[in-house]
């Protein structure tokens, strides 16, 4: 229902929020999940492929990279990663969510096949570069549709299994390499091709799924087509009712809306850094610690195992399968707990026991005290944590910014967060690494380990209680009355 105002204000009172909190868990919601949230399942099989390949990159006819040289890959990925978010963030905020996560997973599905084609170290990263930017385009437009489509009452837990289904397809990655990277299955220089070439092939069929998917009624609401959004929401109301067989409750909370926010860097400066400086300094904290650990102990964590533990490279996939298997059971798992203990003393507890968990781990590292069965160990229990934690990142930024700026928003801290914490770290560990000094490579954990512990205490004081709260109530738009 939209019910205009007085022609001179160009005001609008719409229960489009309201109407989209209020909707049952139905086949809709498993469609948005699965179409958009298969994104992290890509971003998973993508860097679970990049690590597990790792030193079968060093050892192919065509390409023989240095330990550093793969390092520089995995920086070029999330560089990639950081620019695609911010260009394209921008325009899902102007053109809408719907248009763009079709540009973005195209983006990927033709940079990964090239990836496959690479012929030298400058084409690999070239390719990789450009995988990171579909992959950086799909954060901000997915994050943003799944937050507006979700009901409040299930936003945390479902936004978090989303994030965490990352290590879906990690452990697909990681099943997958162990066969590709077998020298009696493929060649040296043609398994991690086709490696590759496997996420083009399941991107294609999410795309096939996406056609089904409609526009965010919320983004049209504040978009100045308010006819549009009542039809949008109106298909999505008949086609749960028809598919759960329920009627649906009317609502009578409704939302002020005045003139159209017209977004510009100065807006979105103002919005941060005066409206919520607070949120703001919390939401980068949050992304650049959880990227730093994730983003360079993930990414060299083959080298760890060939080098330190004399794991073969067509074996690594098997150590990443437990891994994979902690990181998705954590957001799974506690997720609920972010609905019902809250958001602040959850972020803090993860955040605060993953960095913990990491030191201790890096001191039997350093000790000696591990091999490569009990130091998977370590790191899945680790990461059951911290996983929770990086996909609570993830909510954070999304849910405590207005609506007018959200994928922009998502962006600018993924951007930042993984610029701060994540481009560095495959570089610097991929150096430590090729020192073959342990000292070295304990001290970047304990790096990763106290930035984790330093975000869980920025939380104790700038948290943000948005569980279960509309994200209108979380944020006003910015083009709201009161």
């Amino acid at each position: 229902m939209v019910i205009e105002r007085a022609a001179h204000t160009q005001a609008t009172e719409t229960d489009i929020p309201a109407r989209l909190d209020r909707l049952p868990w139905s086949r809709f919601h498993r469609l948005v999940v699965v179409a958009l949230g298969i994104t992290w399942i890509l971003d998973g099989l993508e860097v679970t492929l990049a690590g597990s390949v790792a030193a079968a990159l060093q050892t192919s006819p065509r390409l023989h990279l240095t330990a550093e040289q793969v390092g520089l890959t995995g920086s070029a990925y999330l560089a990639g990663a950081v620019l695609g978010a911010l260009f394209f963030g921008h325009l899902t905020d102007k053109l809408g969510r719907k248009k763009l996560f079709n540009v973005t997973l195209g983006v990927y599905l033709v940079a990964t096949a090239a990836t496959a084609l690479s012929w030298d170290f400058a084409s690999f990263m070239l390719f990789r570069f450009l995988t990171g930017a579909g992959i950086g385009g799909e954060y901000a437009a997915i994050n943003s549709a799944i937050q507006e489509l979700i009901p409040a009452r299930l936003r945390g837990r479902i936004d978090l299994a989303i994030n965490g289904s990352f290590w879906v397809g990690a452990a697909g990655g990681a099943v997958l390499s162990v066969w590709l990277l077998d020298p009696a299955v493929l060649g040296p220089d043609l398994g991690w091709r086709v490696a590759f070439g496997s996420g083009a092939v399941l991107g294609l069929v999410i795309l096939y799924l996406r056609r089904f998917l409609p526009e965010s009624p919320r983004w049209l609401m504040i978009h100045g087509q308010p006819q549009e959004s009542e039809r949008v929401m109106a298909g999505i109301e008949a086609r749960i009712m028809a598919s759960e067989r329920v009627t649906l409750s009317p609502v009578t909370a409704t939302l002020a809306l005045g003139d159209r926010h017209k977004t510009t860097l100065v807006s979105v400066a103002r919005t941060l850094l005066r409206d919520y400086p607070g949120r703001t300094a919390w939401g980068l904290v949050l992304m650049a610690s959880q990227a730093f650990i994730y983003n360079a102990i993930f990414f060299t964590y083959a080298l760890v195992l060939t080098r330190f533990y004399d794991v073969p490279a067509d074996r690594v996939g098997l150590y990443i399968l437990p891994f994979a298997v902690g990181n998705f059971l954590g957001p799974l798992l506690l997720g609920p707990l972010f609905d019902t203990l809250g958001r602040k003393p959850m972020i803090t507890a993860t955040y605060g026991l993953s960095g913990l968990l990491l030191a201790g781990t890096a001191w039997l590292f350093a000790a000696g005290q591990l091999d490569a069965t009990t130091q998977t160990a370590m790191w899945s229990i680790v990461f059951f944590f911290a996983s929770a934690a990086a996909s609570a990142a993830y909510l954070t930024v999304g849910e405590c910014f207005p609506l007018e700026i959200r994928a922009l928003t998502i962006a600018l801290f993924y951007a930042f967060g993984t610029l701060l914490g994540g481009v560095g770290g495959p570089w610097l560990f991929g150096v430590l690494i090729e020192s073959g000094n342990r000292g070295d490579i304990v001290a970047g954990y304990l790096l990763g380990a106290g930035t984790m512990i330093v975000a869980a205490l920025v939380t104790l004081k700038l948290g943000v209680a948005a569980e279960c709260r509309p994200l209108e109530e979380v944020a006003p738009p910015l083009s709201s009355r009161p």
